[in-house]
């Protein structure tokens, strides 16, 4: 139910932040976005006319071949995830407070949780988060309030937006510090790492395959972490983990991750898919929706939502987060997606991702100039150091080309100069592979 806010609602407001009117609110917006002009046709269409009128507009739009990654990756979707995901008992069921009504989107999220805490190696995962930087931040979060500290130490190569995310989740009160690892050749360094610890650090935050592509190993971290009495929290991709050590196998307490890789579509940013888990001892510390498997009073098997005393809409003032919602036809599809593929298709998409990022690395650093930025072990996306500017590069490809070549890095890491953050999934081809090397080649 939505109430709309009354007259003197909005004028209590608009007086609170110091402004006259709506108008004086929203003044630097411009006029034409604020007030925009729809310019429809005069009369109406009949379907047909509608149909060939949007297929000609469709006719208008640039189609890109990317090799942008970043976190969102562009895959190949079976036609039996789609088909599933529609089926109208998924898509009318939103929250299911009501368990004697609602035990088939509780098995789903059961057993969405199930298999993310299998592929991830923890004991626990909840229903979902809202996207990875979320599950990210809620993680972080959970550190502080089991240890009570206030000094947060992260890895040079956790996604800066995850970052970024981090830092809005505490106010300036909290009195909290995030203090960047350094790095080795774009991996955590160790001996950084020791330097920085001691009995104030909540937690360290970690990544593999890390924002710059490469796979790391931080399991010596996370005892090192644990001598000093301090958290692991570990982000991964979840494709990645049928070729590479879990997060569980390495030590990791919270492990998070973007889910948007498992069977969702590219569509302007989102809805994406949040990934958490943890170890078992924690799981009251983990936000959002828990759903549980029990019996009935007649011993038949029942899904329920459980550990509810932890959320937002129960007990607020004990509540480990104000989130309350999850991404419930997001992770459903995620579910249908892993279970398609399988332990053994699982492995296969990802050595798929391994090879075609490889192989593209190769061609590409067959170009005078052009040169892996770092030494270390990568998935499916690469550091391309290059002898021109990156963004520069990046433009004229897409302008004349029709190629995304991937995501120039300096933005987020100046010191890296001109870099560019290349991604091939298992969708790119020979052929695509081979584009993008004389685009390049003829560009620079």
């Amino acid at each position: 139910m939505f109430i709309a806010n009354t007259n003197k609602d909005r004028e209590q407001m608009l007086k609170a932040i110091g402004v006259g009117s709506f108008s004086d609110l929203v003044k630097q917006v411009p006029e034409k976005f604020l007030y925009p002009k729809f310019k429809l046709p005069g009369e109406g269409m009949d379907e047909m006319q509608a149909a060939s009128a949007m297929k000609a507009l469709a006719a208008k739009n640039k189609t890109l071949k990317s090799f942008v990654g970043a976190g969102a990756y562009e895959r190949y979707i079976p036609a039996a995830l789609k088909a599933l995901l529609s089926r109208g008992e998924f898509l009318t069921a939103y929250t299911p407070y009501q368990a004697e009504a609602s035990q088939g989107i509780l098995q789903t999220i059961y057993e969405y949780q199930s298999s993310i805490a299998a592929l991830y190696d923890m004991d626990c995962g909840n229903a979902s988060m809202y996207d990875g930087a979320s599950s990210f931040a809620e993680a972080v979060r959970a550190t502080v309030r089991i240890t009570g500290r206030k000094k947060v130490l992260y890895s040079y190569g956790i996604h800066p937006q995850y970052i970024t995310t981090l830092k809005t989740y505490f106010g300036s009160g909290d009195n909290c510090r995030f203090i960047q690892i350094p790095h080795k050749d774009g991996c955590l360094d160790l001996a950084g790492l020791e330097m920085l610890l001691d009995q104030d650090t909540a937690c360290i935050a970690v990544q593999s395959p890390n924002f710059l592509g490469l796979t790391e190993d931080f399991s010596r971290a996370a005892a090192l972490a644990k001598a000093k009495g301090a958290l692991c929290v570990a982000a991964a991709d979840p494709v990645s983990l049928g070729l590479f050590s879990t997060p569980g196998a390495q030590g990791a307490d919270f492990a998070v991750g973007e889910g948007q890789g498992l069977g969702l579509p590219l569509s302007y940013g989102g809805p994406y898919l949040g990934i958490f888990t943890c170890k078992k001892e924690y799981v009251r510390q983990m936000p959002g929706r828990i759903a549980g498997l029990t019996k009935d009073k007649d011993g038949k098997r029942g899904f329920v939502l459980t550990l509810q005393a932890r959320e937002q809409h129960i007990r607020r003032d004990k509540a480990a987060s104000n989130i309350c919602s999850n991404e419930a036809l997001c992770a459903l599809g995620a579910t249908v997606y892993l279970s398609l593929l399988g332990p053994e298709g699982l492995k296969e998409l990802a050595q798929a991702n391994y090879d075609a990022a490889h192989a593209a690395a190769e061609r590409l650093c067959s170009i005078k100039g052009v040169n892996l930025k770092f030494k270390g072990t990568f998935f499916n996306e690469f550091a391309l150091a290059l002898p021109c500017d990156a963004n520069k590069l990046r433009s004229r490809l897409i302008e004349k080309e029709s190629i995304d070549p991937g995501l120039p890095l300096k933005d987020f890491y100046p010191d890296l100069g001109d870099t560019l953050l290349v991604c091939a999934t298992e969708t790119k081809t020979e052929d695509d592979v081979l584009r993008l090397e004389k685009a390049i080649k003829e560009s620079i």
